[in-house]
C-alpha cells in the first residue's frame, strides 16, 4: 500500500492538520500497522517539496503551532493518476516460498517439511483472520477477505507444489 498517496487522498477530502491525517489514516488503514507521526510529517514535507501539497498557515495552540495543508492542482492530478491506474500483480514472479522450495531441493533439505510448515502457518493466520472478521465492520471485513483470498491462493500453490515435488526435484537437479 502506498501510504504517501493514501495520505494525499485523505488531505483531498478537506484541508487537514498532520495530527488529524495520522488519526484518520490509522482508523481507516492502520489496523495492524499504524503510521508513526514522523512518517506522516516526513511524507507531508516531501509532498510540499514535490508540489502536491501546500501549507495553508499555522494556528497557535497549547503546544507547537499547528499547520494545515491542502492538495494542490498537481496533487489532485497525481491522486487521480494513482487511483485510476490499475495495480498490476507482481511482474517479477519472485516469491519467497518458491525460492525456499527450490533452494531446499537444491541443497538436499526436506522441501515437504518446508511446505508443511508453511501450510500450518498459513492455516493459523487464516483462522486468526476469520475470528477477527466475525466482529469487524464491513470495511475491515473486506480487508480480511482480501487477505484470506491471498492465503487461499498460497495454500493452493503449496498443495500443488507438494504434489509435484518429485518432478520439481528432478527438474531442479537436472
Amino acid at each position: 500500500m502506498d501510504s504517501a498517496l493514501t495520505l494525499l487522498g485523505l488531505v483531498s477530502l478537506k484541508p487537514s492538520y498532520g495530527y488529524d491525517l495520522k488519526q484518520l489514516y490509522d482508523r481507516l488503514f492502520g489496523l495492524r500497522k499504524p503510521l508513526a507521526f514522523g512518517q506522516v510529517y516526513a511524507t507531508i514535507a516531501r509532498m510540499i517539496r514535490d508540489g502536491l501539497l501546500a501549507p495553508l498557515g499555522e494556528e497557535a495552540g497549547d503546544g507547537p503551532d499547528r499547520k494545515r495543508y491542502a492538495v494542490t492542482p498537481d496533487g489532485e492530478e497525481r491522486l487521480a493518476e494513482w487511483m485510476f491506474t490499475p495495480d498490476v500483480p507482481s511482474e517479477t514472479l519472485q516469491n519467497n516460498m518458491f525460492a525456499k522450495t527450490v533452494v531446499a531441493l537444491l541443497t538436499g533439505r526436506d522441501a515437504q517439511r518446508l511446505l508443511d510448515l508453511q501450510r500450518a502457518c498459513h492455516m493459523e493466520q487464516m483462522r486468526a483472520l476469520t475470528r477477527q472478521k466475525q466482529s469487524a465492520g464491513l470495511m475491515h471485513v473486506l480487508l480480511y477477505d482480501h487477505a484470506l483470498f491471498h492465503i487461499e491462493a498460497d495454500l493452493r500453490w503449496i498443495d500443488m507444489t507438494a504434489a509435484r515435488l518429485t518432478q520439481l526435484r528432478a527438474e531442479v537437479l537436472a
